[in-house]
């Protein structure tokens, strides 16, 4: 199963240096699902030509607010509603999963409660508590009409959603293992507005293990299942 992945950005050079990009951090998340890969800089307006050049889709994180009205978003949003009126199977991640739910009619700002950087814990309706790294502070604040919602945290009431049976959303980032989390700390810590003691919990907090392994094989077995769902719609 071929997956389109849409770079939404791009890793900070240091981060590319020992990790690669976002593609293929994606592609070391899901190894071994038998799946290939194609990326398109859709950031630098590198878009696909039709939603069947690849099986499947994946929007990545991105450093940019969906708000901030860039050239690539409004065609990105264009390419989401095209893929979802024709069902086909999609996955967004971090900025993907907000991208997503405004294309979609969803509501997405910052969170009054601030950032989230580092190991949260997230109730998963078919998975109980899981343990994944996340860095973001804006959200989902109002998921589109139809979507529904699968996992929550006590600082994020939307952190995965799904559209049917063919998009699955997440809030945090299960391609960013504890190795890439603390190279991302190391480079941020003392910039921006992050507050120091927040960097330090992440940063320590980065010891403990995660639970990428199992979102990995959810977003293989979502893809697989949506695909043989369109494929099947097809021949009827």
């Amino acid at each position: 199963m071929k997956i389109g992945i849409l770079m939404c950005g791009h890793a900070p050079a240091e981060v590319k240096e020992h990790f690669g990009d976002y593609d293929q951090m994606f592609a070391s998340l899901l190894a071994g699902y038998d799946l290939t890969f194609q990326a398109w800089d859709v950031e630098a307006m590198d878009f696909p030509q039709s939603v069947d050049e690849a099986d499947g889709w994946l929007l990545t994180g991105a450093r940019h607010g969906v708000y901030e009205g860039l050239p690539f978003m409004a065609p990105l949003e264009d390419f989401v509603r095209a893929a979802h009126e024709r069902k086909a199977p999609m996955v967004g991640i971090c900025f993907g999963h907000q991208l997503i739910a405004r294309a979609l009619g969803g509501r997405v700002e910052k969170f009054d409660g601030g950032w989230a950087v580092g190991r949260y814990e997230y109730d998963f309706d078919a998975f109980g508590h899981l343990h994944l790294n996340a860095w973001h502070q804006d959200q989902v604040l109002e998921p589109p009409a139809g979507a529904r919602t699968i996992a929550q945290a006590p600082n994020c009431a939307h952190a995965a959603l799904v559209y049917g049976d063919h998009i699955f959303t997440v809030q945090p980032h299960p391609e960013m293992t504890n190795p890439i989390l603390s190279e991302y700390v190391q480079l941020r810590r003392g910039t921006a507005d992050y507050p120091d003691d927040m960097m330090a919990r992440a940063l320590a907090k980065a010891e403990k293990p995660n639970d990428e392994p199992v979102i990995a094989g959810e977003i293989a077995r979502f893809l697989r299942a949506a695909h043989a769902a369109r494929a099947g719609a097809a021949h009827v």
